[in-house]
């Protein structure tokens, strides 16, 4: 499977990510079988994704990820805040930091508790899909769906996200789904649970998915900062609802954990 291999690994809210330092720019992007075999939980390490951190000229640095299936991924809202926690712990930042994904560049920070506030991309607006739920983008493509009260728990999550991921709907693409119930209060924590094309399952928790059911949620009543609790922890969204619909300022805000490092 190629060299040997030093790895760490991070999870924020139970979404799991193997981090390699690749500032000698050594990892082969290109092999998809051995990005796939790190990420496989029963002959690998075992992670929702792989993340390479690399250096770059006009920023701190550059994360690259991959998904559990080996290929380059859309933006990872976890994956990022795992990356600049991962940044700190190499002495690369301190704790602001601006760094170039996949979407663009982004600017985090790491508060004294370890916290990490990203900032998302600001998002144009959302689509209302009849009989399906309302589809946005926030760095990665995301259906929202709203479920009756009372029934996230027992929702086949993956047999029903896999149906609409693809679906006629999103065939060409395909596109990440998030299930989620409307509290009895909107300031209450919102419950989701998410379907991640890449990793083809449900994942404890999906940064860019809390973040576009935070948005959505604002159709309902919800005021930023959202609050959003999914299997694996509770993150927060804040954002600036604008006239046209577009949301600017966009912060996604959680946990980024070192777990584990080692050689493989």
């Amino acid at each position: 499977m190629g060299t040997t291999l030093h790895f760490y690994k991070y999870q924020g809210t139970g979404n799991d990510f193997v981090m390699v330092d690749d500032r000698a720019n050594q990892f082969d992007a290109t092999n998809h079988q051995r990005v796939r075999h790190l990420c496989d939980r029963r002959r690998g390490i075992g992670a929702d994704g792989l993340i390479l951190l690399r250096q770059h000229a006009e920023y701190d640095f550059e994360m690259v990820y991959f998904n559990a299936d080996g290929h380059l991924g859309s933006m990872c809202g976890n994956g990022g805040r795992c990356t600049v926690a991962f940044a700190r712990q190499l002495g690369v930042i301190e704790s602001d930091t601006r760094f170039l994904a996949i979407d663009g560049p982004h600017e985090a920070r790491v508060a004294a508790d370890g916290t990490v506030h990203l900032r998302m991309q600001d998002v144009r607006g959302q689509q209302e899909i009849d009989n399906y739920g309302v589809f946005l983008n926030t760095g990665s493509p995301h259906l929202v769906c709203f479920q009756p009260a009372g029934s996230l728990s027992g929702l086949d999550v993956v047999t029903k996200g896999r149906t609409l991921r693809n679906g006629d709907l999103f065939r060409e693409k395909g596109t990440n789904v998030n299930f989620v119930e409307v509290p009895a209060t909107p300031d209450q924590p919102w419950p989701v649970r998410t379907y991640e094309r890449g990793v083809e399952d449900e994942t404890l928790s999906c940064g860019t998915g809390v973040t576009a059911v935070a948005l959505a949620a604002s159709r309902h009543g919800a005021a930023s900062p959202v609050r959003l609790r999914t299997p694996g922890g509770e993150l927060q969204v804040a954002f600036e609802a604008q006239p046209d619909g577009s949301f600017t300022n966009v912060y996604l805000s959680g946990p980024a954990t070192f777990v584990f490092e080692g050689t493989i």
